[in-house]
């Protein structure tokens, strides 16, 4: 099953998408509010509302208001390789807010204060249901489904010091979407890439983690609660910007396409915040 958040004139609606269709699932105002319920995946399944075409449809991210978005740094071995870090022992853990996600097809903003925006294409996992401490033989019972996500880092902000937080949350940067596809549908492994003007910079299997996304929920849970919503983004592939010789970065008017098989694709366009 897939589920997406979608703008209308009447405010944000959760949709299954049923082909190039997309039907409204009434009360819910996006796929965040609709994991709230625990018999989510019935309601979803049943839902008759209001249907829209795909095509054309204006989506924002498919958890627009996440009560948690944790990060996972240094995940795939060939980044870690290209960053010129050891195999860490412990996820790298950071933050992002709710300020910084935008849709899938939304223009990405590249901000006045820097000119070191690079791309990270990531899997993001949606938690389903509530747990704390929860073992990892469980965690897949607590994973709602799948997404593709895009960490945009601003570099030069990111190693001012130590803590990487000012570098990766910055508003309006991170594309999120299209759609949740649930776990029934979808297992890590299939091939992730990023693209700018149509140009593959990252292209590694989903699967190729140092840490799954079964550990994380259970190495995360352990730290704090993870509710119905919270996103985990699973770190990026090689193949980043600031790794290249010389470095590249985003410029205004580029496009930035996310693509991870079986879960759909973000295209954003990088335009120079006002």
């Amino acid at each position: 099953m897939r589920l997406l958040t979608l703008r209308t004139a009447e405010g944000t609606k959760a949709v299954r998408q049923d082909g190039n269709t997309l039907t409204e699932i009434d009360g819910f105002a996006d796929v965040g509010a609709l994991l709230q319920d625990p018999a989510w995946e019935a309601t979803a399944k049943a839902a008759s509302g209001a249907t829209h075409a795909l095509d054309g449809a204006d989506l924002a991210a498919v958890v627009p208001s996440p009560g948690k978005i944790i990060c996972v740094g240094h995940n795939y071995r060939n980044h870690i390789k290209e960053m010129g870090r050891e195999i860490p022992d412990h996820p790298t853990l950071f933050a992002k807010y709710q300020e910084s996600l935008i849709g899938p097809n939304d223009d990405l903003a590249l901000p006045q204060e820097s000119d070191t925006v690079d791309w990270e294409a990531e899997l993001a996992v949606v938690i389903g249901r509530k747990g704390r401490r929860i073992p990892e033989a469980q965690a897949a019972h607590h994973i709602a489904g799948y997404s593709v996500l895009n960490d945009i880092s601003m570099r030069d902000y990111q190693f001012r010091t130590v803590q990487w937080l000012q570098g990766k949350t910055w508003e309006n940067s991170t594309p999120f979407g299209p759609a949740l596809v649930t776990k029934d549908e979808f297992s890590a492994g299939p091939l992730m890439t990023s693209a700018v003007d149509g140009e593959i910079q990252q292209s590694t299997p989903t699967g190729d983690l140092v840490f799954t996304p079964e550990f994380l929920v259970s190495y995360i849970s352990t730290i704090i609660t993870l509710n119905p919503g919270d996103v985990i983004a699973t770190g990026t592939p090689g193949g980043v910007g600031h790794a290249q010789d010389p470095k590249r970065y985003l410029q205004e008017g580029q496009v930035l396409v996310t693509t991870i098989e079986g879960l759909g694709q973000l295209t954003n366009r990088v335009v120079k915040e006002a």
